[in-house]
């Protein structure tokens, strides 16, 4: 492996996450960038990089199915089975319209829950670029300390709710 101290970094904002065939061979990781938590993952020879743990509660979604839905390549939250597109960090779902004059099951958007970073690849290596998109996105919400402590507060929860049903 290349020592770091030779690797010349990229303009700035971009974060070094690791040399583009361990990557490959690992399909996914976990990196912190900025007390960010962030999951970078490869997929059908294409690298999408995006916040780490479900905007819904918090479930880490590194083991999730990669599966398409409405011709979206989705990852599927392990914890609750919700879908996030890997381009944008759209929640979708399949419902019925109830005021449509023939109730039809389609897919529906949430708009973006899950905030995505920009990958960039270099000869051998591959960088994240950290969205800067001002506004709140619902995964930002289990990111840091403060998130840590609610995902903590919301396991406990739910073991207790586990253990007190099997009682």
């Amino acid at each position: 492996m290349e020592d770091r101290g030779e690797r010349e970094e990229p303009a700035a904002g971009l974060h070094f996450v690791g040399l583009k065939e361990d990557l490959i061979k690992a399909k996914r990781s976990f990196r912190t960038l900025e007390g960010r938590d962030i999951l970078v993952l490869y997929h059908q020879e294409i690298f999408y990089a995006l916040d780490f743990h479900c905007y819904h509660a918090g479930g880490p979604l590194q083991n999730g199915d990669i599966e398409e839905f409405d011709g979206k390549l989705c990852i599927v939250c392990p914890k609750h089975k919700y879908k996030i597109s890997l381009a944008e960090g759209e929640g979708i779902y399949r419902a019925t319209n109830p005021y449509a004059p023939v109730p039809t099951t389609r897919w529906f958007s949430k708009g973006i829950k899950q905030r995505v970073h920009t990958v960039t690849e270099t000869d051998r290596d591959v960088y994240v670029t950290l969205s800067h998109v001002s506004r709140f996105i619902e995964s930002d919400y289990f990111q840091g300390e403060k998130g840590k402590v609610e995902r903590e507060r919301m396991e406990a929860e739910e073991s207790s709710k586990k253990s007190n049903s099997t009682s």
